[in-house]
């Protein structure tokens, strides 16, 4: 490089601030903390990229803002809708990995299922997306530029202008990766999503679903307390080590009682424990009973989800019919079940589908040469109707 060239400084992305991170910016530029809500709902409740649009803020604060900041998102890769209207991004997120965020609309709501991490270190048997291995945590910028997008995109397609009308009212943190693994990052996103002056959803709207990293949960329930699922998935600690193997180091007795814990800072007076329905491994009546009794003082929801199967799963979804008769058989118990519907199949956008494209740093695909003997072990075991 020669003596008169100069590489220009990166631009800063506000959108890897929350409030307080936008007021620490505004007050490094010599600018006051109301500066920092205009920036906050010009980027967030408007969508606006451009500084030059931001008609309240001085102009000799947006030609600040030109020179060191930016608000930028995540180049689309792809943009596929299913039959059933549900639709999956794929966000390129640099150095050949990408990121996928699916958007399920229903009537009266339409719900975001975002990703918190570029793969999953969690190894779970059942899903794809862990499948691939794991590459790195995602920054708040990521993550949060997901809704960004959706949000901003949905309302441009539907020529919404109103600032207060939503096309997104509910936020699941259930796409790629473990959202506890990446608490500061997942936390200072959260904290936008519920922000009045951002995205103002309510905290019952608003969930991210963990493996079961006990210790992290208590975190969650002191920093941020939003509704909490679970992803279960087995009714004891050897058939759970087997097809989770965090369950190693976060043993069900702990994670029960963590759950407990939550429930005194929770949103809703439940939690919701995910479980999916995999034949012949946790579907049987014999393990709904020991679900019942594994939660029977922790006030719960279950939501029962058909494994969607995957290229070299080696796993089947099981059958309606056992779906049905393990859901009626925890009705009688008196928990509150649900059967979810299979939404996105057919672009690969249901649950545990989620699969990107990863770099996978931590060699976890290696780790799966063992999976045929675990499926096998897992399939020949007891499993009593």
């Amino acid at each position: 490089m020669g003596e008169t060239e100069k590489s220009s400084p990166e631009k800063v992305n506000l959108l890897d601030f929350d409030t307080e991170g936008l007021k620490a910016f505004c007050a490094e530029m010599g600018e006051k903390p109301f500066r920092a809500i205009q920036l906050e709902k010009w980027i967030h409740q408007r969508g606006v990229d451009d500084f030059l649009q931001m008609s309240d803020l001085a102009k000799t604060f947006r030609a600040k803002l030109q020179d060191v900041a930016e608000i930028r998102g995540m180049p689309v890769i792809r943009d596929k809708t299913a039959s059933d209207g549900t639709r999956k991004w794929l966000f390129d997120v640099g150095n050949g990995n990408a990121i996928e965020t699916v958007f399920i609309p229903q009537e009266g709501r339409g719900t975001l299922c975002v990703s918190s991490q570029v793969g999953c270190a969690m190894n779970c048997l059942f899903c794809s997306t862990g499948k691939q291995g794991f590459n790195r945590n995602l920054k708040t910028s990521e993550i949060i530029g997901q809704l960004w997008h959706a949000e901003r995109t949905l309302r441009k397609e539907r020529g919404i202008t109103d600032d207060n009308e939503r096309v997104i009212s509910n936020v699941v943190m259930m796409g790629m990766g473990e959202p506890l693994q990446n608490f500061d990052n997942v936390v200072r996103a959260l904290r936008l999503m519920l922000d009045d002056n951002a995205y103002g959803l309510s905290r019952r709207r608003v969930t991210v679903s963990t493996s079961g990293l006990a210790r992290q949960i208590d975190k969650l329930a002191l920093t941020c307390p939003v509704a909490l699922a679970v992803s279960l998935h087995a009714p004891n600690d050897a058939l759970r080590d087997k097809i989770m193997p965090l369950n190693r180091k976060h043993p069900l007795e702990d994670l029960m009682a963590a759950c407990k814990r939550y429930l005194r800072f929770a949103p809703r007076d439940f939690i919701t424990f995910e479980y999916i329905m995999i034949g012949g491994v946790n579907d049987s009546l014999a393990q709904a009973k020991e679900l019942i009794t594994l939660v029977q003082d922790i006030p719960c929801k279950f939501n029962l989800i058909p494994f969607n199967p995957f290229p070299d799963s080696g796993l089947e979804r099981s059958s309606e019919e056992a779906v049905k008769a393990f859901a009626n058989r925890l009705i009688g118990a008196g928990i509150t079940t649900t059967i979810r519907k299979v939404r996105g199949d057919d672009i690969d956008a249901a649950c545990g589908q989620l699969a990107g494209e990863v770099k996978d740093r931590t060699k976890l695909s290696a780790k799966r040469a063992n999976r045929e003997f675990v499926i096998k072990e897992i399939k020949q075991g007891p499993s009593p109707r």
